[in-house]
């Protein structure tokens, strides 16, 4: 299949490799691939720069978000939720139309500064967000409450943990699924909560997740859904 990631900080790197290690067609998108590839300093979370991860990843290429969605059959968000809708006006509502949009961001709120709140929270989501603004589109909010890491190699993370489907569209939801199984996740950790709504829920984790790394010291740790069966 043809990916598009748009963004390029780790999440978007991270998946983008894992992606193309599963031999999949991959591009990343960016507002200007020329300033993204002139950078030389790391960026605020100390991230190296995006031409360093490049040159080891050279069959992953870097277009703009209009030339990436495109490209992409699937197209998947990891830019900065504050910037996800921005970004994805960029990539073109023809260019999203009909297509699987997975939404892998969150919307924090850095303006007061560390810890982050959400923006928005409770009422509204940024699944729902960009499922208003490109109704052609078909969302899926998924792996939005982990670290990256574990979002593609879930044995990271010892013994059954969970992550969560968001969307209307079933099929979409079903293929999403699939990539997930294609990550290590077994098809019986993948909770489907129900309509783009619900991403509300998922979303409102991010507080609690940033305190327990907080609290654990590192961030190979995810949340399990523990029944009565």
């Amino acid at each position: 299949m043809r990916y598009a990631v748009l963004g390029t900080g780790i999440v978007g790197r991270t998946i983008a490799a894992k992606l193309a290690s599963l031999g999949h067609e991959v591009v990343i998108g960016t507002r200007d691939p020329q300033a993204t590839l002139a950078r030389t300093e790391p960026d605020a979370m100390g991230t190296p720069p995006f031409a360093a991860w490049h040159t080891d990843h050279a069959d992953v290429q870097l277009k703009p978000f209009a030339e990436a969605a495109a490209f992409g059959e699937t197209v998947i968000n990891t830019t900065a939720g504050g910037a996800a809708l921005t970004a994805l006006d960029a990539a073109g509502s023809a260019n999203l139309a009909g297509k699987v949009v997975i939404d892998v961001a969150n919307p924090l709120d850095f303006s007061a500064g560390m810890p982050p709140t959400l923006d928005p929270v409770n009422t509204d989501s940024l699944g729902e967000q960009i499922q208003r603004a490109f109704p052609d589109a078909r969302v899926v909010k998924t792996l939005n409450t982990m670290n990256c890491l574990v979002m593609v190699e879930p044995a990271r993370v010892a013994g059954a943990h969970n992550v969560f489907v968001s969307g209307a569209d079933t099929g979409a939801k079903k293929q999403v699924t699939e990539m997930l199984t294609s990550f290590g996740w077994p098809e019986s950790s993948v909770i489907d909560l129900g309509g783009i709504e619900t991403a509300r829920g998922t979303e409102m984790l991010l507080p609690m997740w940033l305190r327990l790394m907080g609290a654990l010291g590192h961030a190979d740790f995810n949340f399990h859904i523990q029944g009565a069966r």
